[in-house]
């Protein structure tokens, strides 16, 4: 009879600095209810108040804050030497199994197994963003840190297919990948309902893989305001200038949840989306969707979107015109997004993050650590 193992307690390693601090809490919160323990570190940017008395309030988390910077901020291998030990250092606090959301500290030597989630990588960004160029020498170093620690780690999670196939192209088809797409849970729907005339995008604008310059030319024939909401400055001082989109800066999640049920379009035409919480955000919230036609929002969001090419600002006005123009579809196309939606929850991706887990802790009949593993099932 086989044995399938499930840990009893893990260190998971997360940030602050866009969608990973949601995913980690969705997962969180997900593991605990399956009797999981949570050592949640977390370096970079601390939490502010209101995330950290959310991460803190799941059931068995302790929250760890490290001094060090984030794996893909850290501009050599000595800059990550300091968040490497702090790590290796937690885990040895009985833990079973070390969860990373990013490979680029994959081969950490440590006993228990390592399972990065890897939500996107500078190589892939940039072979998406400029194809055919050589990756800029400053980068090399990290995408090698990458590629060891991809090919180190006892299974490596994806969040689409679409993005494992790209992993396999930048690093080569021996790496042990599981497609486990995200979750995400929305706010309620607010008490009066109702949606408002204007198109919204979301994200970290900053980034150009964002693509919101397209988007902002489109704006200028768009027959509604077009919004976004996210920061327009990243970490390392990118920044975008928007003519015609109004931006509306950072939204907290209860502010940003209330404004999606109430917007009629949610547009996004990213050249490089590994998965795309927001557009789940706003499929969850029954907006229609207007999405750059790519191969990871083509397999999730399959006859439940428009689709335009990422780099025609005039084939973007025309969707989202045409949804302006026929209530009809765009409640059709609403529906359909919001009914797919329901596919991708945090009770999906938890069940297929712990059976990554289980694949991996059942190859070993105790753990050399802690002897924790319990059989189940």
């Amino acid at each position: 009879m086989s044995l399938t193992a499930t840990p009893r307690r893990i260190l998971l390693v997360a940030d602050c600095v866009g969608g990973v601090w949601q995913y980690s809490l969705e997962l969180a919160t997900g593991l605990a209810a399956h009797g999981v323990e949570i050592v949640l570190a977390v370096p970079g940017p601390a939490p502010t108040t209101a995330p950290r008395q959310e991460a803190e309030a799941i059931p068995g988390l302790k929250l760890q804050l490290l001094d060090a910077p984030l794996d893909w901020q850290a501009r050599s291998e000595r800059e990550l030497a300091p968040l490497r030990a702090q790590l290796i250092e937690l885990a040895g606090e009985a833990v079973d199994l070390v969860h990373l959301n990013g490979a680029a500290l994959g081969d950490l030597p440590v006993s228990q197994p390592v399972v990065p989630t890897q939500h996107s990588c500078l190589a892939t960004w940039w072979q998406a963003m400029r194809p055919g160029q050589a990756l800029p020498q400053a980068w090399r170093w990290h995408r090698a840190r990458t590629a060891a620690g991809l090919e180190a780690a006892a299974a490596v999670i994806a969040p689409s297919a679409a993005f494992a196939d790209q992993l396999r192209q930048a690093y080569g088809s021996q790496i042990a990948l599981a497609v486990v797409h995200n979750g995400r849970t929305l706010g309620p729907r607010p008490v009066t309902p109702g949606r408002h005339a204007v198109a919204l995008t979301a994200g970290r604008l900053w980034d150009e893989a964002k693509n919101l310059r397209t988007l902002d030319a489109a704006a200028a024939g768009i027959r509604w305001p077009v919004l976004a909401a996210g920061p327009t400055r990243g970490p390392d001082g990118q920044e975008v200038q928007l003519e015609h989109v109004v931006a509306l800066g950072t939204l907290d999640g209860a502010a940003l949840d209330d404004r999606l049920w109430r917007t009629a379009v949610f547009a996004s035409l990213a050249v490089y989306e590994p998965f795309g919480l927001a557009v789940l955000e706003a499929a969850l919230a029954g907006c229609a969707l207007v999405l750059s036609d790519t191969a990871t929002f083509r397999e999730l969001w399959h006859d439940a979107a428009l689709f335009v090419p990422a780099a025609d600002p005039l084939a973007a006005r025309d969707a989202v015109n045409g949804l302006i123009a026929d209530r009809h579809l765009r409640l059709r196309l609403g529906a359909l997004a919001q009914a797919r939606a329901n596919r991708y929850s945090p009770e999906a991706c938890v069940r297929g993050t712990l059976a990554v887990y289980q694949r991996v802790l059942a190859q070993t009949v105790s753990h050399p650590v802690t002897g924790h593993l319990r059989a189940v099932g």
